[in-house]
């Protein structure tokens, strides 16, 4: 039996096409909904790590879909039904060629930037004197290229547009939608005692209509600091006390792996594993403010596949 889904391959009546991301694998049914399967596959620069983490797929859906609903009256999404713990049903949409990412505070990928001696991050100018995990003096969008594979690159919105990648039309919708969901996600995190750091989001168009799509404030798209001793940690120039998969990028950088070629992914036994798993629940408790169920992992794929099935035949009827 499996306690966790590193892959799917199921066959759905009037499935179009299956397609397998870093951590989701989702199936086009009749080019009308699309069934996206939360495996426990865990990702970090960019590279789909070997081992899978129990109740991870469970959290990062159950937190999505939270937030889909929290911010549905924002913007339209993408979501019909979670028919299980790792499993979203949504509208089929054509997404967007650009990520759209946002930061309140001068870490991780911005911080390794501006320590370089860079000034400016997707055309926007970070003030001198900053130190790792200042808050910007207003959020940023710092979108990127969404690649099929390999690494999303950094784009500004000048390059996006003379690109012709979105219309000057969309794009002002999609940074419009970007700060207002940011700042949602704020005021939920400060009710939780956290700091929304940093967060992606994805948009796609069905019927002329712009929807969101995808995940929004998991731990795996966004990162959080806890608020209280903040302020303390930063005058210290103490690291802030995370919530977000960070701990994994650390562990993997201290053994000596950051995705660069040649580097290989350092071995994950059973205790780094269990560890992962304990963090991503308290992730979960933590963000959503309500105790962890743990869904029945006795044969995850067999429960993933039966409950998919009941709601095709139910939608379908």
């Amino acid at each position: 039996m499996q306690n966790a889904i590193t892959r799917t391959d199921f066959t759905f009546p009037g499935l179009k096409d299956l397609y397998i991301g870093k951590v989701r694998d989702v199936y086009n049914i009749d080019d009308e909904l699309l069934i996206m399967v939360t495996s426990d596959r865990i990702s970090a620069f960019d590279v789909v790590l070997p081992r899978a983490i129990p109740y991870k797929g469970q959290v990062l859906n159950q937190i999505a879909s939270k937030f889909l609903d929290d911010t549905s009256d924002i913007v339209p999404n993408w979501k019909i039904a979670t028919p299980d713990a790792m499993v979203t049903v949504g509208r089929l949409c054509e997404p967007f060629k650009v990520e759209m990412v946002i930061r309140g505070y001068l870490s991780g990928h911005a911080w390794r930037e501006y320590k370089e001696g860079k000034r400016s991050i997707c055309g926007n100018a970070m003030p001198e004197g900053m130190k790792e995990n200042d808050m910007f003096p207003n959020p940023i969008i710092t979108p990127t290229t969404k690649a099929s594979v390999g690494h999303d690159e950094d784009i500004s919105k000048e390059d996006i547009l003379k690109l012709g990648i979105v219309s000057a039309e969309d794009y002002e919708m999609l940074e419009k939608y970007t700060m207002a969901i940011f700042e949602r996600g704020t005021q939920i995190a400060a009710g939780m005692g956290l700091i929304l750091v940093d967060t992606k989001y994805e948009f796609g168009k069905a019927n002329g209509e712009i929807f969101l799509i995808d995940e929004i404030h998991t731990p795996d798209s966004s990162r959080y600091f806890y608020k209280e001793g903040y302020k303390e940690r930063q005058t210290k120039g103490e690291p802030q006390k995370q919530l977000s998969k960070e701990f994994v990028r650390e562990w993997l950088m201290a053994n000596g792996f950051q995705g660069k070629d040649g580097q290989v992914v350092p071995v994950m036994d059973d205790e780094f594993v269990n560890l992962v798993s304990e963090r991503y629940i308290e992730l979960y408790e933590n963000i959503t403010g309500e105790k962890f169920e743990r869904a029945d992992v006795s044969n995850v794929p067999a429960r993933v596949e039966g409950n998919i099935r009941k709601f095709l035949e139910a939608y379908y009827r």
